[in-house]
């Protein structure tokens, strides 16, 4: 049947129940825990999913490896720029035409099928059957004809993935289009600007790293006194580059992205207005042999670190929480050599310091 009326006409009077009954059909992903198969949820596991005798996955998944949270949780770098978010859906490989068809007509009958649907809901299903049957489609949607079957191993049908990390259901699910066929070797039509891309599996690697919990070096360590300067510093043996990559691998379709990270200052903050910081911005950046600040050692006594803290007034009873927050500058290489930079990301410690008075002794 040829390509009829305007997708968007079709999408204002059926999309609510359409949308109702396509996700109980294909959206709704899993849990985390759910096995064997994956709608590429964070995970450092490899890829899962079914094939058929051709070799079609049943499914596609993002993998994750380098140095990323365990069990696809969200990792814990910050990004400094607080107008930065990873995406919160997208598009990517699904199923193969046979396999597609196996699963959709028969969601499609069961929610035909079932009580009470009827109406705007029991046309949207019938004009969704004839989509995916009949070549009944729209300007920029075209129709497919069984399924496109006779193009298994040819392609697959891609489908919208919800970023289980994104707290925003609306922004979660707002990749809602139908799942559409994409050939081997060819890009997605250029409507689906959420297809998954090398710069998108960059930006969820970023989400996804595990930075290390770096803490700093102190002098005098956990207690000073009050106007004695505390020296601060990080060796560079242990602030090297971080990287963690997101991976997609399908049959006609392989796309990666390297995330890294390279530390570049170590801010302090005292945990208390009465205390001087060195530099007076508290920012301490990255020397070149990549170390930050100084180590304390015997005749600095008089010196003013390059890097640290003067404290003004006693802790009294308890501490003070000395913030140290590391400073990463952030940029990714992908597949095809694309690659760019992602907005820096941070991420600190606290550290309890004492700080008590001088005292005097008279005799």
């Amino acid at each position: 049947m040829p390509v009829t009326g305007s997708r968007s006409t079709w999408l204002s009077t059926g999309i609510a129940a359409l949308t109702l009954a396509f996700s109980a059909i294909i959206l709704t992903a899993p849990d985390s825990s759910a096995e064997p198969v994956d709608y590429g949820k964070g995970d450092d596991a490899g890829q899962s999913g079914g094939s058929d005798d051709t070799g079609i996955y049943a499914t596609a998944r993002i993998t994750y490896s380098g140095s990323v949270a365990a069990n696809g949780s969200k990792g814990n770098v910050t990004s400094a720029d607080v107008n930065w978010t990873p995406p919160p859906c997208w598009y990517a490989p699904y199923l193969g035409a046979k396999d597609f068809k196996k699963k959709m007509s028969g969601d499609i009958e069961s929610q035909m099928n079932a009580p009470g649907m009827g109406g705007h809901a029991g046309a949207a299903l019938s004009e969704l059957k004839r989509h995916y049957e009949d070549e009944y489609g729209w300007t920029d949607t075209p129709g497919y004809k069984d399924y496109n079957v006779d193009k298994d191993g040819e392609g697959m049908f891609w489908a919208a993935v919800e970023n289980p990390n994104e707290p925003d259901l609306l922004k979660r699910n707002s990749c809602n289009d139908l799942p559409f066929w994409v050939d081997n070797g060819e890009a997605p039509p250029p409507q689906y600007e959420e297809a998954v891309t090398p710069e998108i599996l960059a930006a969820l690697a970023y989400q996804h790293m595990q930075l290390p919990d770096t803490e700093v070096s102190l002098a005098p360590e956990q207690t000073t006194k009050v106007n004695l300067p505390t020296w601060a510093w990080l060796d560079k043996a242990v602030f090297d580059d971080v990287q963690a990559t997101a991976a997609i691998n399908v049959p006609g379709f392989n796309i990666q992205a390297t995330t890294t990270a390279r530390p570049v200052s170590l801010t302090l903050e005292p945990g208390t207005d009465d205390a001087v910081t060195y530099p007076a911005s508290g920012e301490c950046t990255i020397n070149d042999d990549d170390s930050i600040g100084e180590p304390y050692a015997r005749g600095k006594a008089d010196r003013t670190p390059p890097c640290g803290i003067t404290y003004l007034r006693s802790s009294g009873d308890g501490t003070y929480n000395l913030q140290a927050t590391i400073t990463w500058d952030i940029s990714w290489t992908g597949t095809g050599g694309a690659g760019g930079d992602l907005p820096d990301g941070t991420f600190g410690n606290d550290q309890a310091v004492t700080v008590q008075e001088i005292q005097a002794v008279n005799r």
